[in-house]
This record gives structure tokens, sequence and C-alpha cells, in this order.
């Protein structure tokens, strides 16, 4: 197959010639070739590219989540290259004097496929400004690795925005992020010239590993598939004081904390049928993030049957029985700022409102997930903006 930066290069690169470029990427986007995007696209001759930006954990992906990058300049191409994850709200988007250099933003960034993963809000942010500015700006799309034909999760109720859900879709999209894009420009009303790049090959029904292309990091704790399709579900633990495996070789596919027993919570978890999960305990010692240095008890989860999971229950049914389990022997919410908002808990953030917190300690688990799941009104409204059957 071959993705949208693949087509722009090969097949339309008449829409950059004559413009001042600006590239909004990191050095692990490759071409469906294997070959960089950044070095791809700095290569070309024809190409006059004037800033490069870079979205969270920046061009080289050294920082992680949440962790401020600074601007700064390219030692090869002696670029500028300007940082879109700052100290502020505000530093999420382009300003007008970073557009002052380009004519046009080339966006290629690997979403995948969860409303939590920042990259499909940092496209949203620049396409306002790009609209301000009156400046063009193409999408290269990618696939979504878990697909697009399964949605879960609810909408944002109003004031629970946040930077990982700007707009509000369910957290586990369907969508690609060029379709995304579209979908923004319509609904989010931006007059801006957008093109979307598509890809030759992909059907909605793929998952990643039928892509046929290589698995490159898009992100520093983003380190294979199985950790793309767990995270809808698991990143939810980002509210709470359990360890979603970061400061481990293998984040989110593995999850836990001092306080838990790893029989007793499979036990548990074994009881609600979550299809298409296997559980083992494991015992593992973070060295950063959550409880960096002491060891900690949990679970490692194995996907049976990728079509049939259903990560954003398992993330439902994990945070319920934490709940139910330790609320008394350890397990706490995240009190610390999440994502910009101070005057949010995480787990509301990271839902979409505050039912699921409330009503955790008050209502069976059958009421619990009912709240899990997507609009027909989203579902149905979508697919005016597929470019892919």
């Amino acid at each position: 197959m071959q993705l949208g930066i693949d087509q722009l290069l090969h097949h339309e690169s008449e829409k950059l010639r004559g413009q001042r470029i600006g590239l909004l990427t990191s050095r692990s986007h490759m071409t469906s070739e294997n070959h960089s995007t950044l070095e791809s696209v700095l290569a070309r001759k024809d190409l006059q590219v004037t800033a490069l930006f870079a979205p969270e954990h920046g061009l080289d992906l050294k920082a992680q989540y949440m962790e401020a990058v600074a601007s700064s300049t390219d030692a090869k191409s002696n670029l500028p290259i300007f940082s879109l994850y700052g100290e502020t709200f505000e530093s999420l988007s382009p300003t007008s004097e970073m557009l002052s250099r380009i004519d046009t933003l080339v966006v290629d960034l690997q979403d995948i496929g969860s409303r939590y993963y920042t990259y499909i809000w940092t496209t949203l942010l620049c396409m306002h400004v790009c609209a301000q500015q009156k400046k063009q700006i193409i999408v290269c799309d990618r696939p979504n690795p878990l697909g697009g034909l399964v949605l879960e999760g609810g909408e944002i109720e109003k004031g629970f925005e946040s930077f990982i859900g700007l707009h509000s879709i369910p957290n586990r999209h369907g969508m690609t992020i060029g379709e995304l894009a579209l979908l923004f420009k319509v609904q989010e009303k931006i007059n801006c010239n957008v093109h979307v790049i598509s890809m030759s090959g992909w059907k909605r029904s793929m998952h990643f590993p039928e892509t046929g292309l290589t698995w490159h990091n898009p992100s520093p704790n983003m380190r294979s598939y199985t950790a793309a399709l767990l995270y809808p579900g698991i990143c939810l633990l980002e509210g709470t004081n359990v360890s979603e495996g970061r400061g481990t070789e293998t984040p989110f596919e593995i999850i836990g904390a001092p306080f838990i027993r790893p029989d007793e919570l499979i036990e548990h978890m074994e009881a609600l049928e979550i299809p298409a999960i296997d559980m083992e305990a494991i015992s593992f010692t973070p060295t950063f993030e959550k409880w960096k240095g002491t060891p900690c008890e949990g679970i490692k989860w194995t996907i049976t049957n990728h079509e049939a999971f259903r990560s954003y229950l398992n993330g439902f049914a994990l945070i319920w029985t934490l709940h139910k389990l330790y609320k008394r022997k350890g397990f706490e919410w995240r009190t610390s700022p999440y994502e910009f908002r101070r005057d949010v808990p995480a787990i509301d953030v990271l839902t979409g409102s505050s039912e699921f917190r409330k009503r955790i300690d008050t209502k069976d688990f059958e009421e619990i997930i009912a709240l899990a799941d997507f609009s027909s009104t989203f579902a149905e409204e979508r697919k005016q903006y597929f470019l892919y059957s």
C-alpha cells in the first residue's frame, strides 16, 4: 500500500512547487518503503522547506507525555524547529510569526485511533491558525492501526474539552487522520484551504498487521500494535495512581501498583467475561513515572482476537474492578493537572464527562459499561467524510 506521503512525493508534488513549505512530523515517521519522511522531503531539490514543526514528544521523540519541548534549530538542515507542545495551552498552536515563514503546511503524523492521542488535535489547531493566516494545509493520510469499523466510548460533554478532546468524538473513533481533518473542517466551520492526500490500498477492515507496513513508534511509549489496541482502555489509568506500564519495556501491555494482588484482580476481571483478552500475573519496577523504583504487582495482557477485542470496555472493566477491590487499600484518582486542565479531574477529561467517576460507587457493572456506548449519531455522521470503503 502507499501512504499519503508517498502519494504526495511521487504523484502530487506539484501542489508544493513554488511554495515555502512547513513540515509537521517527527523523525519516526517513515514512507511505506521505510524512508524518513523528513529526509525524503528535505532531499527533494525541487521543494523549498523553510520550517519544521514538531508535535508532542518533539521532532526526535525524546520527550515523555505532557513534557514541554522548546523550539530549536535542526543541526543538519539549519531549519527552525517550532515546537507545538510547550508549557501552556497557547503553545499548542503555531503563531502567526511561525507561519510567516511558510505558504503551505504539510502534516504527516501517525494517529493511533484513540481520542487521547494528541496528533489529531495538533492538526486541528493548525487548521484553525492556517485558516486565519490564509495558509494552505496538506494532510498526508495514514492508516488507523485499529481499523475503521469499530467505535467505542461516549462523546465529550460540554465543559470537558481538553487537548485530548477538542472536538466531541468517541474514544475509539474508527477514522483516519485525513478523514478527521475533513470532519473538523466542516463541523468546526474552519474556512481553511485543506487538502487530504489519500492512501492507496487501505481498507476500513484492516488493522495494522494487515497493512504490510513496518511499525515505527509514533511516540516514545507507543511501541507496538498491541499497545495501540490496548491504549483506548488502558490510557484511562492516567486518571489514577495505577501504572499503565510507563517506565518499562512494554507500556500499556502491562499494568500494576504495589497494592494490587494479581490473582485476586484476575479472578474478578475474568468474572466480567471481557471478550478476546487473556491475563497473567506480572511483577515489574518502573524506571520512571508512577511508582518509579518501587516493585509493582499487576497484569500482563494478551489479546486473543484483535477483531473481537473491545479495548475501551476492557479499560472500564479494569478501573471498575480496581476501584471495587482497592479503593480503601491504595487506589486513588489522579488529582494533579492533566493535559492543560486544572479544574477537571483527569479521569473526567479522559472519559469526557464526570459520569463514570461519580457513578462508579453506586452502579453495578452493567450500568457502568453502558457509559462506554458510542453515539449512533456520530456513527452515521462520520460516513460522509470516509475516504475508504
